[in-house]
């Protein structure tokens, strides 16, 4: 019994018990307060105020409690125990009438297990919701805001369903009760029991805070984590439509029935360049399994890092894999392991940065037996394959140029992880400040900087904006361009952080760069001959040969890493594998030891394994081991040219103009560093120089075309870095290609900035293609330097919005050479629709406009008709996957009517009826230049199809028709062929998907070939 004086005697320690977990688990309190009808509804209102700090929220609910007498007191701590117990539980209890005549009352009574139940299909649900009108949509996006977490959602769907009068409290007690109930233990074994909690308390306290960033201070994963953008991956012309965007979904949903590459495979791919978030993602993914909030249908998760893995020396087998390295069971190993293998679908395995294994994937080897032990990467492999644990689901993180034609064969799903979109940058900025204004200015600096800004897509560039945030807005920081520019300001906040207070300047001079050059030397050498050897995790014996002592350890970019198996020590490693290649790159800057004669290989475009490393790398640089210097040369030539590449734009960057005074106070020989400046610039030019002379030659008849090669972008990306006009206009000299692809390039902002910087010195038009990137509209506005020199620009599946293209637009009124424009399968609206019209009136030799599958409706059509109108020029214009309707066709097709040059018309799937049809048959009457018209996926039925029927016989210019699945019978087809009798330009006319019996096409068929059906 809890009696108000004992309540209020504890009071400071049930404060620290309600503010020690996370907000989600605050909330779940006040789930159960509701349900037992402890707390009023004006009461729970008053204690889900946003924004407010948690220990505020807990001492309110505290004194409402306490108002309500010793019952409440009583109440509230068994809905602390309930919630704890709640988080733990594999089954939970939902037994409510779905047809109850109070379901309002029902939703309040059982709000514990419906939030429960509806977290992963909150997104499902509410869609479903609004498209039964249930709740506008505004009351839709409202709920979606990425503020809130899904349990936050449903909460909020939960709260509107108790003030709307409508059904939706009765349509969510039905739709809940039909949700699928997270599977329970199919054993009662004890062991197994005892080991799933001894697993889940132990990945809790592995997944609470974030410290992969941060070597001074833990952070809350719950507090700071913010959603990237996920991506299905899909083989072109198989998986999807290519009318179709690539799916985007949450974390949650990585384990959905969509998209998948093989049913057959288990492996679960994420894919995302370096500081992506990839591990962060999994650590999520993680601390929701053991504070079972999601993925629920595994009651064992086992969490590995490959460069972890890679520092096993010793065989293994699947058993000694899972509890040596992972978890170990108290008792009932074999029992534990036999469960293990008779239940595989309740077992997740992720193994987080396959990129930095020192082993290729193959598949070669075959080891089928869980017991025999083999070599770490052998296991590995056929985990991967499936020849162990079949059915387990494993999850696979990694950079892109990591992963084979090979290792795609057994891949059940792949998942591009782009970075945080603009929304998620300022989310995560507020998240980390919420000092009043902090996080306000941070956004306001990032937004009058879009270089800058284009950075932060990358959740590490994020951490370090945030961690510099008063050099950035107090000391005159500056406004960093290049990622070497942000790397060189997080090495001075370590700086002077480490140093005592007024003893250094507040800036990165040479006096504070100086003083700590032994330790940035010791690093770099570290750092470097870590990644000659593959290695990313150094032992205290590799840390002593390389000389790195405590006062190097204490400078905060060296943390600890988790312990690679049983009775080792713990090892260090990098805050992050870019983070090795910056300190590589310094070295490599600030030695002695470094010719500048061996920076050629650094720079180039040849094979992967070329011996870059091992003849750069001076012997000085590698701690002793009891390999020969022979043999560790050798090995030094099997470094990942990924990391190489970053490496070299990171010494291209500081070998920049702007750095160069700051490194040379630093050089004892100022002339060697201005020779291995010199030296680098050549080499990149005679890189790019090569590059483009293994160009082909064009086809007769066509422009020469080039798709970029995998180098190509990391020279240019270099060349930005050095930031030398010079050098830039001299690279591009000898580049003479009408067409440059760089479609599926994974190009970003940061990219866009780096082409933009080389391209505008082009001295011919290009079209350039970026169809399938990232380049969002912090991208976009990164182009506009060098649109004067495009005639055409390609921005499919980019992620682009109205803000992005009405910047575009607005420039490309002043660009004279731009001609076609591609935006389909972007998130455009009607807001941009003023701004297309616009550069159709302005521009009378705009020739393309592809808008495809956006969100254009009839408003937006209506807009454009009014450029259409004064244009003169315009040669395609396609629409397709839009909502235009009727009232958006028939706006267009009286815009068109007496259009001179229009030859190509697309409105497929465009919600266009009998009416919109008959407003195109006029135009068609009138036209005298269309010559295709795409009408497929509409609703034209017959009735339609006779109004253009009616067209077609005045038309003297259209070539092809296509109206397939238009719900077209044998009567709408009758009527063109009538009309065809009549039409002998027309030369073909697609009626396939329609409602024709066998017969019936036979019929067709042979009256008029023309008909395609």
């Amino acid at each position: 019994m809890c009696t108000q004086e004992a309540f209020q005697t504890q009071r400071s320690q049930l404060v620290g018990l309600l503010v020690s977990g996370s907000l989600e688990g605050f909330e779940s309190i006040l789930d159960w307060l509701l349900s037992w009808e402890v707390l009023s509804w004006e009461d729970y209102e008053g204690l889900s105020l946003l924004g407010q700090p948690l220990s505020y929220l807990a001492r309110r609910l505290l004194d409402t409690v306490w108002n309500k007498g010793t019952w409440g007191c009583e109440q509230l701590v068994a809905a602390v125990r309930e919630a704890q117990t709640d988080c733990q539980a594999l089954e939970l209890s939902s037994c409510w009438d779905p047809h109850s005549p109070h379901p309002a009352r029902d939703l309040q009574s059982h709000r514990p297990a419906i939030v429960r139940r509806l977290y992963s299909h909150v997104e499902d649900v509410l869609n479903l919701a609004w498209e039964q009108g249930f709740i506008s949509q505004y009351e839709r996006d409202e709920i979606r805001l990425p503020i809130f977490t899904s349990s936050q959602r449903a909460r909020r769907l939960l709260d509107l369903a108790t003030v709307k009068a409508n059904g939706l409290a009765a349509f969510l007690l039905r739709h809940v009760q039909e949700l699928p109930v997270p599977l329970a233990l199919p054993s009662e074994d004890a062991a197994c029991k005892k080991y799933m909690s001894k697993l889940r308390t132990t990945i809790s306290a592995q997944s609470r805070f974030l410290s992969t960033y941060d070597g001074a201070e833990n952070l809350c994963l719950e507090e700071i984590y913010t959603e990237n953008v996920l991506e299905i991956r899909t083989e072109m012309g198989l998986a999807r439509s290519p009318q179709k965007s690539p799916a985007t979904l949450s974390l949650e949903e990585l384990f959905s029935t969509c998209g998948h590459l093989n049913e057959d495979a288990d492996t679960v791919l994420v894919v995302g360049e370096a500081g992506s978030g990839k591990s962060t993602l999994l650590q999520r993914m993680h601390l929701l399994w053991a504070a079972g909030r999601d993925f629920q249908e595994f009651l064992f998760v086992f969490p590995f890092s490959c460069r972890q893995l890679q520092c096993v020396a010793k065989p293994l087998s699947v058993q000694m894999l899972l509890f040596e390295h992972c978890c170990w069971p108290d008792f009932g190993q074999q029992d534990v392991f036999q469960f293990l293998l008779d239940h595989p679908n309740r077992v997740l395995l992720t193994f987080d940065g396959f990129d930095e294994f020192r082993f290729r994937f193959s598949d070669h080897e075959r080891h089928c037996s869980p017991t025999d032990p083999t070599s770490v990467q052998n296991l590995l492999f056929n985990l991967l394959q499936g020849n162990l644990l079949k059915n387990a689901r494993k999850v696979l993180t990694s950079r892109p140029d990591a992963v084979s034609a090979l290792l795609r064969k057994y891949l059940r799903l792949e998942i591009n992880l782009k970075g945080f979109s603009e929304e998620g940058i300022e989310l995560y900025l507020r998240k980390c400040h919420r000092e009043p204004g902090v996080a306000d200015r941070l956004i306001r600096l990032l937004k009058t900087t879009s270089a800058l800004h284009g950075l932060c897509h990358l959740p590490v560039v994020s951490w370090m904006v945030s961690k510099c945030h008063q050099e950035l807005l107090l000391h005159g920081g500056g406004s960093p361009k290049t990622s070497t520019d942000i790397y060189l300001l997080i090495l001075q906040h370590f700086l002077l952080h480490a140093s005592p207070p007024d003893s250094v300047p507040h800036s990165l001079g040479s006096r504070l760069l100086r003083g700590r050059l032994p330790t940035l030397l010791h690093l770099g050498r570290l750092a470097l001959w870590g990644l000659g050897m593959c290695c990313y995790v150094f032992s205290a014996k590799q840390l002593q040969a390389a000389h790195i002592d405590d006062e190097d350890i204490s400078l905060g970019f060296l943390v600890h890493a988790k312990s690679v198996g049983p009775g080792s020590t713990t090892p260090l490693e990098f805050l992050h594998i870019t983070f090795q290649c910056f300190f590589a790159a310094l070295y490599l800057v600030l030695s002695t030891d470094v010719s500048p004669s061996l920076l050629r290989q650094l720079f180039s475009c040849h094979g992967p394994r070329s011996s870059l490393l091992a003849r750069l790398l001076p012997t000085t640089c590698v701690p002793r081991s009891e390999r020969k210097e022979g043999s560790l040369a050798a090995l030094l030539q099997e470094a990942e040219p990924h990391n190489l590449q970053i490496t070299a734009a990171f010494l291209a960057g500081l070998l920049s103009r702007e750095h160069r005074g700051l490194l040379a106070e630093c050089q004892a020989n100022e002339e060697a560093l201005l020779r291995l400046q010199g030296r680098a610039q050549g080499c990149l030019s005679r890189s790019l120089h090569q590059h483009f002379r293994s160009i082909p030659p064009a086809v007769p008849g066509e422009a020469k075309s080039m798709h970029a090669m995998p180098g190509f972008l990391w020279l240019i990306r270099s060349l930005y870095e050095m930031q030398e006009e010079r050098l830039a206009r001299e690279a591009v000299r000898g580049l003479t290609v009408g067409h440059l692809k760089l479609t599926f390039c994974g190009v970003g902002p940061p990219e866009c900035a780096a082409l933009a910087f080389v391209l505008r010195h082009l001295r011919r038009p290009v079209a350039l293609q970026l169809d399938h990137n990232s380049v969002g509209d912090i991208g976009v506005e990164q182009l506009l330097p060098c649109l004067s020199v495009c005639k055409a620009l390609y921005l499919r599946d980019n992620n682009i919005s109205d803000r992005g293209i009405c910047k575009l637009i607005e420039h490309a009124l002043h660009c004279e050479q731009l001609q076609k424009l591609a935006l389909f399968n972007n998130k455009l609206t009607d807001g941009c629709a003023h701004s297309m019209a616009r550069l159709l009136a302005c521009k009378q030799n705009f020739l393309a406009l592809r808008l495809g599958n956006n969100h254009i409706t009839a408003a937006g059509a209506q807009a454009l008709a009014k450029g259409l109108r004064a244009n003169t020029s315009l040669q395609f214009l396609g629409f397709w996957g839009n909502k235009v309707g009727d009232e958006g066709a028939q706006a267009l097709a009286e815009a068109l009517g007496d259009h001179q040059s229009l030859r190509w018309l697309s409105l497929v799937g465009n919600d266009i009826g009998s009416v919109g049809a008959r407003a195109l048959a006029l135009m068609l009457e009138k036209n005298v230049a269309l010559e295709e018209l795409c009408l497929e996926e509409n609703h034209l039925r017959d009735e339609g199809v006779c109004s253009l029927a009616k067209g077609l016989e005045r038309n003297s210019s259209l070539k092809v028709l296509k109206l397939s699945n238009n719900c077209i019978t044998y009567l709408g087809a009758e009527s063109l062929l009538q009309a065809l009798e009549k039409n002998d330009t027309i030369l073909e006319v697609w009626l396939r998907g329609n409602t024709f019996s066998l017969e019936e096409m036979e019929r067709l068929s042979q009256r008029d070939t023309r008909l395609l059906l």
